[in-house]
């Protein structure tokens, strides 16, 4: 438990501090009023002010915000006021928070490929290790052993063997293996994966590992991470358009998710991160109101017409933008729930 809190506040702590300070500095730099620049939420723990920006630490340490003076017209205004800046500068504000999380992204994809390496796990179907007691193990299949078919389904690369082994699950398949040239036929019984949600029989394919030099490991980092980005797009699109089970995870499915990664090492955890990190900024350019997507679309309005969008309408597209966060919550939480019992 005490090892899921803490990589729980770590990784919502440094990929929403990140995010924030995104904000925080490019508004600075346009030369924004920034009135508080905060360190988690909740009652404060301790504050400084520093000009004209109040810097705090709060007792929940869980990411942070900063209040940057004059985003809605309700509020007084000065020539400091964001409102009062033009559209370019005010995009780069908003845009910077999910830009920072890619960056964030890209530095520890970095660090971790130049410190340790990065893997390779080969698309082949053949059997790089076996788990412990698992439906593979108990049949004695072996390292090394090439996949032919499952249940009469033809494989002809790994994620063929998921899909075979999914019709089949708690019930006998014969599994066909070229082991040295001659086929096996091993009788096996898939095994449910609680975690995975998913029948397997518990085999690894085979991963190699690689060492990158300073050079090397960030131009990879930024290729990983542009590899993430389109995978992520394309979940999401296949989700929305129905191709793909919708399958999302709250802020008790990343907690959950953050314990069992942390306790595998701090390295995965990094990456884990990462992924996350990644995975804030695109969900945060998403083109919804009260998200950082919505904003630029409004912005963008702005500097093709000239005119703010009316305050109305305004109040009308939040109103649109709550609602649809919300549910968006509410089914991700179902989800954990969902998962947890």
């Amino acid at each position: 438990m005490g090892i899921t809190i803490a990589a729980t506040i770590f990784v919502f702590s440094l990929i929403v501090f990140v995010h924030e300070f995104g904000h925080f500095f490019t508004a600075k730099l346009s030369g924004m009023q920034v009135d508080e620049f905060a360190i988690g939420f909740g009652p404060k723990i301790y504050s400084i002010q520093y000009g004209s920006t109040l810097y705090s630490l709060r007792a929940i340490p869980l990411g942070g915000f900063n209040r940057i003076q004059g985003m809605s017209e309700q509020e007084e205004m000065n020539e400091r006021s964001f409102l009062k800046k033009k559209v370019r500068y005010r995009l780069i504000v908003i845009a910077a928070g999910a830009a920072m999380n890619f960056i964030l992204a890209i530095f520890l994809i970095w660090g971790v490929m130049f410190t340790v390496g990065s893997t390779t796990v080969s698309t082949e179907p053949v059997v790089g290790s076996i788990v412990d007691n698992s439906a593979a193990a108990n049949s004695s299949m072996k390292d090394g052993d090439r996949i032919v078919s499952i249940g009469g389904t033809p494989i002809h690369e790994w994620s063929d063997i998921s899909k075979a082994v999914a019709e089949h699950s708690r019930s006998v398949v014969t599994v066909v293996v070229n082991r040295d040239g001659k086929e096996l036929d091993l009788d096996m019984v898939p095994k449910y994966d609680n975690q995975s949600r998913h029948s397997v029989i518990g085999v690894v394919p085979v991963i190699t590992k690689e060492t990158h030099s300073f050079f090397d490991s960030a131009y990879l980092a930024v290729v990983r991470t542009g590899e993430i980005c389109k995978l992520m797009i394309t979940g999401m699109y296949g989700m929305i358009v129905g191709t793909e089970k919708a399958d999302l995870a709250g802020p008790i499915g990343v907690a959950q998710l953050a314990g069992q990664i942390a306790s595998v090492g701090f390295i995965n955890l990094l990456l884990f991160t990462a992924f996350l990190s990644i995975n804030l900024g695109i969900l945060n350019l998403l083109p919804i109101p009260m998200l950082d997507g919505g904003y630029i679309i409004l912005l963008l309005i702005e500097a093709v017409t000239g005119h703010r969008m009316p305050q109305k309408a305004l109040y009308y597209i939040q109103i649109v933008g709550m609602v649809l966060l919300g549910l968006l919550f509410l089914f991700a939480m179902v989800q954990d729930f969902n998962r947890l019992f």
